[in-house]
């Protein structure tokens, strides 16, 4: 059986690297690469080779995938040219686009959602989300920090001291929770808030200060996801956001609610508030953004004060972004194929939830 791994348009990252190639000929699979499918995250072609799989062109890999592998998905112009029953292996998002489960239904295509996958304990080495997320985290404090014209830690010299920078982060889960120990390894003061009353102590055990606003609706079936909020409460949290953000140097953004426009938690008027040369970075921008200005994929600037909106922030890490995401496949696979044949078992919680089409 091949599988097929693809190169990403717009995307630094690689789905499989060389490392795993050899876990996936043992499971008796025939690896095919697309040349110069991880070039931007410095895995070459010939690193593949060597590993024992085969690069061959686009067009080859469209012809001839009997699994197919790719972290954006294959547009349906390119889907047409597959074989009927490529198993399709992407992040569909299928709670974000509501036509793809319907489209691929009508092509008759077999297809597993990786963002399906459940974040529960027993697929935590396939959760290609918090994988993802934690290196958004990371890499959200360094371009706060990149964009900020002021020092993150206190400094102390004989031209005057520098107060530490003041990091409000919004949303304490996978990403959030990297954000604040990465703000705190240098040197800034934390702040986070969560409508999840379970972040409190991870919160603090990080060295942040828990902000509390009663009222919030939780779910522990939400699979990491924040909830619908009333109105009654967010209005309440914008208040208290305000009344923190005017404060802040630096806020970062991740809340998300799943399937849903991206919940306001920065409007204009908070923004206005902030002092001149404050970074405000949302890794919700893609779902509609936490601040009211965020425009995806740009950084703007509202009255001196910086938006940057990046909802893909791990692409740029494409090194260590490709090996956990290759790790996190490689568990995943070994769980449908069996010998060189496929064994989808839709009673499986793991492949049920993550098999959008049959």
């Amino acid at each position: 059986m091949k599988l097929a791994v693809f190169k990403e348009p717009n995307d630094q990252r690689v789905s499989i690297i060389p490392d795993v190639i050899a876990k996936l000929k043992d499971l008796g699979l025939e690896v095919l690469v697309e040349e110069g499918a991880g070039a931007e995250a410095f895995f070459p072609d010939a690193a593949y080779v060597e590993a024992g799989a085969q690069m061959a062109t686009r067009s080859k890999l469209l012809q001839e995938a009997q699994i197919a592998i790719s972290i954006r998905p294959i547009s349906a112009e390119e889907r047409q040219q597959f074989p009927t029953d490529t198993l399709l292996i992407s992040e569909f998002q299928p709670f974000n686009d509501t036509q793809i489960t319907d489209q691929l239904k009508s092509e008759g295509r077999p297809a597993l959602s990786l963002d399906m996958i459940p974040r529960t304990t027993l697929a935590q080495s396939m959760d290609i989300l918090s994988s993802m997320a934690s290196i958004a985290g990371y890499k959200a404090v360094l371009e706060a920090a990149r964009i900020l014209p002021r020092y993150f830690p206190m400094m102390i010299t004989a031209a005057g001291s520098i107060r530490p920078a003041k990091v409000l982060v919004l949303g304490a889960g996978v990403a959030g929770l990297q954000a604040i120990a990465t703000a705190r390894r240098l040197g800034a003061m934390v702040e986070a808030f969560d409508t999840r009353s379970a972040a409190k102590e991870e919160v603090k055990s990080l060295g942040a200060k828990f902000i509390e606003i009663e009222g919030a609706a939780e779910d522990t079936g939400a699979g990491g996801y924040a909830v619908e909020q009333s109105e009654a409460f967010l209005k309440r949290q914008r208040e208290e956001v305000q009344l923190r953000a005017s404060k802040s140097d630096i806020i970062i953004t991740t809340a998300q609610v799943r399937g849903r426009k991206a919940p306001l938690l920065v409007p204009t008027t908070t923004v206005e508030k902030m002092r001149e040369g404050s970074v405000i970075v949302d890794l919700a921008a893609s779902t509609g953004g936490n601040c009211e200005l965020t425009k995806d994929n740009e950084l703007i600037n509202h009255n001196g004060v910086f938006i940057y909106g990046n909802s893909s922030l791990a692409s740029l890490m494409p090194q260590d972004a490709s090996q956990l995401y290759s790790n996190n496949l490689i568990n995943f696979i070994k769980l449908f194929v069996k010998e060189g044949a496929l064994q989808l078992d839709t009673e499986n919680e793991i492949i049920g939830s993550a098999l959008i089409t049959a």
